[in-house]
């Protein structure tokens, strides 16, 4: 068994803990949390012995037995935890994004290059069963040659009203293309390799407050990108990516849903499954503990989804919407 440690015991670190439970590789071992209530809920709801929780996470890492450690805390608390655990010798699952920015997570990678330990990002679409089709289609050649990526979000609040915490909010390392352009960067990188040539028109809600309005383009392998996001609205919550090539389109929208369109009144749904994907990393991890393969995305392949996204914050990184300088309505 991997005894698996959990630093940040929020809504994701109570959703790894889940899968924990429910995977044969992997006992939950230990859990930290700055909220001590937060960490002891955790332990009691997954099995845990409440003596095994802590508010530090220094001595988590170093935990006798501890094999590996899952980071699930703020962006900016990633380096210190990472670099912890891989100093205590454990491996090492952290959330997306890999860092506040590039420059740390090139730290990260150099770190992690450093030790034998393995190291993972979770960006689930590496697993998702509709986003495994859209890759494996284009490829294939099934909507002919790649036109076009468009990436398209949509938050009526942000935060969302589950996303209980104040760091979403800043523009320092929160924002929604942390926490979800992250996703569908990736995504691109995943179809077409390196994204290069990003330029953007970007609004903040305030002057140190989240994007909340996005405009831009970049190329991937010779394909042209777009991405549109737009918070504070009136209408529905919306994510989509959707490759256009000169024989068909295909969307993947709600993280899963996966249709082709061919044209008017052609549109074929192809993939309705969300998939298992923190018990697909889990398991692909253990294979890799186990020296047996593991199919992860690298500190590196997350560091340059991390790239682009500064090169986007960094295209007009003072403009406010009119009317609220001074932070959120």
């Amino acid at each position: 068994m991997i005894q698996i440690g959990i630093v940040g015991c929020g809504v994701i670190g109570n959703r790894l803990a889940a899968a924990i439970d429910d995977h044969d590789r992997y006992e939950l071992a230990a859990a930290c949390d700055l909220d001590a209530d937060r960490a002891a809920s955790l332990a009691t709801d997954h099995g845990t012995d409440r003596t095994a929780t802590t508010t530090d996470h220094a001595s988590l890492v170093e935990r006798d037995g501890l094999d590996a450690v899952y980071v699930g805390v703020p962006p900016l608390a990633h380096r210190e935890v990472v670099a912890d655990a891989l100093a205590a010798d454990k491996h090492v699952i952290c959330e997306k994004p890999i860092a506040a920015d590039a420059e740390t997570g090139r730290e990260l990678v150099a770190l992690a290059e450093e030790t034998d330990r393995i190291t993972a990002v979770n960006l689930p679409f590496r697993y998702t069963p509709g986003f495994v089709r859209l890759r494996e289609a284009v490829a294939a050649g099934e909507i002919g040659a790649p036109r076009r990526v468009e990436l398209r979000f949509r938050f009526p609040e942000w935060p969302r009203e589950w996303q209980d915490v104040a760091w979403l909010e800043s523009r320092e390392q929160g924002g929604p293309l942390r926490e979800v352009g992250t996703h569908f960067l990736f995504g691109v990188q995943e179809l077409f390799g390196p994204i290069e040539a990003v330029s953007a028109d970007v609004g903040y809600s305030g002057p140190d407050a989240y994007e909340a309005d996005v405009v831009g383009t970049f190329r991937a392998d010779g394909v042209r990108g777009t991405i549109d996001l737009l918070c504070d609205h009136a209408g529905e919550e919306e994510n989509s990516i959707t490759v256009v090539g000169d024989e068909a389109s295909l969307s993947l929208t709600a993280w899963y849903r996966l249709v082709r369109n061919r044209g008017r009144d052609d549109e074929e749904p192809l993939v309705d499954e969300r998939g298992d994907t923190v018990s697909a990393l889990l398991t692909e991890f253990a294979a890799a503990v186990d020296d047996d393969g593991g199919d992860l995305v690298s500190f590196a392949e997350a560091t340059r989804v991390q790239a682009v996204l500064d090169a986007i914050h960094a295209s007009e990184g003072d403009r406010v919407r009119p009317g609220i300088d001074a932070g959120r309505e």
